[in-house]
């Protein structure tokens, strides 16, 4: 299976959300990659309901929102409402995990659960067979423009390997510090999405970036 891009709005210009919307539109990205922050999970806050309802009319592409809240299972419905295609969840952030993405299903949506940089891979065993994506954090959440932290190789070969053991079809997503430096080695050892944020978007052509990303084989 090809690997998928999922360009990372929050690196985008926050002024002309529209122009990042053609941008991603233009190019062979797969999904948007939109980051929800509370302040309160993460020290950072993004955006929330009403812009992810604002650009979904200007996108072509289906919508990868990564929830970076508390009680993320307060906001599910809504963000179906709004658009969102798979939705992540913090393994973190979840007292009932198995229930949150029984939920996220309920409403038609994928179910995705992310991973802080800490969290060891044996934490999902008993929901693998449940999950749709698996974000790998290879930053620590929060903030754009961070650099790529380098023990997640060795989290995506042992991610791949309860994959494999469980005859799931769970696909693997890194998030954090994704460029061309990096991405033919993840996508060797098994990622299947990538998100490029700052990557992408502070480059002088993001189109050509994200083609670029698209086109790398291992």
């Amino acid at each position: 299976m090809a690997h998928k891009v999922a360009p990372s709005i929050l690196a985008a210009d926050f002024s002309n959300l529209q122009s990042a919307c053609n941008i991603i539109n233009h190019s062979k990205a797969d999904w948007y990659h939109i980051d929800v922050m509370d302040g309160v999970f993460v020290p950072n806050i993004s955006f929330g309901l009403p812009v992810i309802k604002a650009i979904k009319p200007h996108a072509n592409k289906p919508f990868d929102v990564h929830l970076m809240i508390v009680e993320p299972d307060r906001y599910i419905k809504d963000f179906k409402s709004v658009g969102a295609d798979v939705l992540t969840v913090h393994y973190e952030a979840c007292n009932h995990l198995h229930r949150t993405i029984h939920a996220i299903k309920e409403e038609g949506m994928q179910a995705g659960v992310a991973l802080n940089p800490h969290t060891p891979i044996n934490f999902l065993k008993d929901v693998i067979q449940d999950i749709d994506l698996v974000c790998m954090m290879s930053v620590n959440p929060g903030f754009g423009g961070q650099s790529f932290i380098e023990k997640t190789y060795g989290k995506v070969e042992e991610l791949k390997e309860l994959i494999l053991k469980t005859n799931t079809n769970t696909l693997i997503e890194i998030d954090g510090g994704v460029s061309s430096s990096n991405a033919e080695k993840l996508i060797e050892k098994g990622a299947d999405v990538l998100v490029a944020g700052s990557f992408v978007f502070k480059s002088e052509n993001p189109v050509e970036t994200i083609n670029r990303l698209a086109s790398i084989s291992h």
